[in-house]
């Protein structure tokens, strides 16, 4: 499990619950039924409309991914395409299939499959990397729906409390339910911005930073592949992929502040 996401959404939503607690409030008064009717529902509605049906019913399953521990793994890759090298250096390509039939990734044993089937080794980059780039559209369109429900959301908010304060104004007869009427219809933005800013945004943030991770990872298996094939020198093959890792490191320092990436293979 990513534990990060689990932590943040707790640090995120247990700090809004502890302040209203400190400040002697009732967590039940947030409770809003017609609040949240028309942020999520609303919010929900507004998904329907601008991303096809196929995308929407993946929202439990982005849920999943987010929570779901990266299994990539660059470093124990170098290290698998070094061996890879130097079997196919000393007992030839073909010695590489019984290799694969052991690999658990589909994409790294269908590539070596590739190679040892003598698939010409331009075709074979084409091949793979319009899968990568088909994967990438489909994590993007996944991850910007994220995105574009934690712009639906807070806008929905507002909506409600207008409609929420147009209901008050239109009732004045009672002056002593007016603070309390007008608390409940603001409801509606606090929902609104909560679940923007601790809900969608971040786990759209979270699937692109996972996005980016399994292209990096998949770039360095199309790499690898190749290098194995043109019968590269093991050490070549180490020097170029961890080459490619230390790049990937490097950009992804500044990334973690404020960049991030989706979705997994299960999108």
């Amino acid at each position: 499990m990513d534990l990060s996401t689990l932590l943040g959404l707790l640090l995120g939503f247990g700090s809004l619950i502890a302040s209203v607690l400190m400040e002697g409030g009732s967590l039940t008064a947030f409770i809003a039924p017609s609040a949240l009717l028309i942020v999520f529902g609303g919010t929900l509605g507004a998904t329907l409309i601008a991303f096809p049906m196929e995308n929407v019913t993946k929202l439990p399953k982005l849920f999943g991914i987010a929570f779901k521990k990266q299994e990539n793994n660059a470093h124990e890759l170098v290290e698998q395409f070094t061996t890879l090298a130097e079997k196919a250096r000393k007992q030839g390509l073909l010695s590489l299939e019984s290799e694969a039939q052991t690999l658990k990734d589909p994409f790294l044993k269908q590539a070596i499959m590739m190679a040892v089937d003598g698939m010409e080794a331009e075709t074979l980059k084409n091949v793979l990397e319009i899968q990568l780039s088909s994967v990438e559209e489909r994590h993007e369109a996944l991850f910007g729906m994220l995105e574009a429900m934690g712009g639906f959301a807070p806008t929905m908010g507002i909506i409600g409390t207008v409609m929420g304060l147009v209901h008050v104004l239109g009732n004045l007869s009672d002056p002593n339910s007016l603070g309390p009427k007008i608390a409940v219809a603001f409801i509606a933005t606090l929902w609104g911005v909560s679940s923007a800013n601790l809900l969608w945004l971040p786990l759209g943030n979270k699937l692109k930073r996972k996005n980016h991770e399994e292209v990096a990872y998949r770039s360095m298996v199309i790499e690898g592949v190749l290098a194995v094939q043109a019968g590269e020198n093991p050490r070549i093959v180490r020097q170029k992929l961890e080459g490619m890792v230390a790049k990937e490191t490097k950009r992804g320092a500044p990334a973690a502040t404020g960049e991030e990436e989706p979705a997994q293979k299960a999108a």
